[in-house]
């Protein structure tokens, strides 16, 4: 074979690499609404960036006749390119080979790019479309699972790692997904289950559909497997591409800075009158979110789980920071176990990545009731307690109105190492409610009035006395909890210079191996 032919040859395997498991296949992707693995990495990275990996490899099963069916690149295409000009790397499971399920050589491909990413400071991601482990490998292909799953774990707040699920994810492959930083999902094709709908009826005799079992819906919504929910999958490539540009490369960079056009001193009047005269009657945070920050522009993250907290990433003078905010508009702002969990584990992925954290605080105190008790309340409280008593990163918290009981404690407070804790004059800041307080501490002189206009009276003045005492925030702010208390309108220039103050904080957790956050 002369040159001209070893070159010719070279075209053409890289010609059947790229076809995948066939023409037949590939428009049988098609026409279910799904792309290619090629296809969905030219759309998520800059035009002609990418690099690929280990086109040549096949699997080594020589089980079921599966020797006799060979495909170059065995299921899974690999490599790094470039997104806004930083490098990713990248892995797309290839539906179109064998369904996309796991081999002992996919794995070894997908190890390899994770491996990379790590050595290089890299953020990783993956794009799911698996039946699961392929079952003629056996236990070569659960030790492939196993081998991925190591590699999330050492990744973990070293670099990004962003999942996209665009097709089938059972079995263990859900865990790998589970392990990294974001999951995406579309809404037509994606679902997540550890066990399929068949193998749940007939073990429990309980009949559900996939898309109920495991779909984007259920995940997005009820579980919170799942951070973000797209329609499609070309929206779902630009969320990731979206939210990246708010990351650092890994654990040792800052997050990118860019050119800001919004003034940092601009005032919005409205702000002053957003929140309710009556205290008991809701408003929306989003309103004061989008305000705050820079041109109005919010990345929510869990948007439509635990809706009674608001988490996502924004920026401020053009820096990236992470917000958590109650959301009094649902169920009052208060914290049950699905809002401190969410709140936690994001606060924790800024930290880790060096994102500065903004707390808007509007909260009532803990979900009462045996349902939250016996879910665990007291465990998931204190998981958000643990990671803002944990962060390092800048910490500015502005408490709008309500911040009562154990959840002003939760909630970025300052004995939590909070750096600049602000207040608006409508900050009620105390051990709970007035109506509640003075049932405990008026309550026997309340049973010993008879007259019910003379009870309902004495309530009232008790009721205001507590109010002039607790319900602003100038106690609080008389013994340091709260540094300043700010006009609401001023709040975006306040923060920002916050912010700017804090650039140069150091801080450092005392030696240890880890931490025993309690799960």
């Amino acid at each position: 074979m002369n040159n001209q032919e070893r070159l010719e040859q070279l075209v053409n395997l890289r010609s059947q690499a790229k076809l995948g498991g066939g023409e037949k296949r590939i428009a049988s992707q098609h026409k279910k609404g799904k792309y290619t693995a090629r296809e969905r990495i030219e759309m998520l990275l800059d035009d002609g960036s990418f690099e690929e990996l280990d086109m040549f490899v096949t699997h080594r099963c020589n089980n079921f006749g599966m020797e006799n069916e060979k495909y170059l690149g065995d299921g899974v295409v690999t490599g790094h390119g470039t997104i806004d000009g930083r490098t990713v790397y990248v892995f797309a499971q290839d539906f179109t080979v064998f369904g996309g399920s796991l081999s002992e050589t996919m794995a070894q491909k997908i190890c390899k790019v994770m491996d990379m990413a790590m050595k290089m400071g890299a953020p990783i991601i993956g794009i799911n479309d698996s039946g699961g482990a392929r079952i003629q490998e056996g236990v070569t292909s659960l030790a492939g699972y196993a081998e991925i799953f190591e590699r999330n774990i050492l990744s973990s707040g070293l670099v990004p790692q962003i999942s996209a699920i665009f097709g089938p994810c059972a079995g263990g492959a859900v865990y790998s997904p589970a392990l990294t930083d974001f999951i995406v999902m579309t809404e037509q094709n994606s679902y997540m289950f550890v066990t399929g709908p068949k193998v749940v009826k007939s073990v429990t005799g309980e009949d559900i559909s996939t898309e109920d079992l495991g779909g984007a819906n259920v995940h997005a919504s009820k579980s919170g497997v799942s951070h973000f929910k797209v329609k499609t999958e070309e929206e779902g490539l630009l969320m990731i591409r979206k939210l990246l540009s708010y990351l650092p490369q890994n654990n040792l960079e800052e997050p990118p800075l860019v050119e800001n056009t919004d003034p940092i001193d601009r005032m919005d009047d409205r702000l002053n009158t957003i929140v309710p005269d009556n205290p008991n009657l809701p408003y929306d945070m989003k309103e004061i979110i989008h305000s705050l920050v820079d041109n109005g522009e919010f990345l929510e993250v869990h948007q439509y789980y635990a809706r009674n907290i608001i988490v996502g990433f924004a920026r401020l003078n053009g820096a990236s920071v992470g917000i958590i905010a109650n959301q009094p508009n649902f169920l009052a702002g208060v914290l049950d176990c699905d809002a401190s969990r969410k709140a936690a584990r994001f606060v924790r992925f800024c930290d880790a990545f060096n994102i500065p954290l903004l707390t808007l605080v509007d909260v009532p105190g803990f979900l009462p009731g045996s349902g939250q008790e016996y879910s665990g309340i007291i465990i998931h409280g204190a998981k958000l307690m643990f990671a803002y008593g944990e962060a390092t990163v800048p910490k500015v918290t502005v408490t709008i109105r309500k911040s009562y009981g154990g959840a002003h404690d939760v909630m970025s407070c300052k004995q939590l190492r909070g750096d600049f804790n602000y207040a608006w004059p409508t900050a009620e800041i105390a051990v709970m409610g007035a109506s509640g307080a003075i049932e405990i501490l008026e309550g026997k002189n309340i049973a010993a009035i008879a007259d019910p206009e003379e009870r309902a009276k004495y309530i009232a003045q008790k009721v205001a006395e507590y109010n002039e005492k607790f319900s602003n925030p100038y106690q609080a702010a008389s013994y340091g909890y709260i540094d300043d208390v700010i006009e609401p309108r001023n709040t975006r220039f306040r923060i920002i210079r916050a912010f700017e103050t804090l650039q140069t904080k150091k801080l450092v957790n005392p030696l240890k191996k880890h931490c025993n956050i309690p799960l």
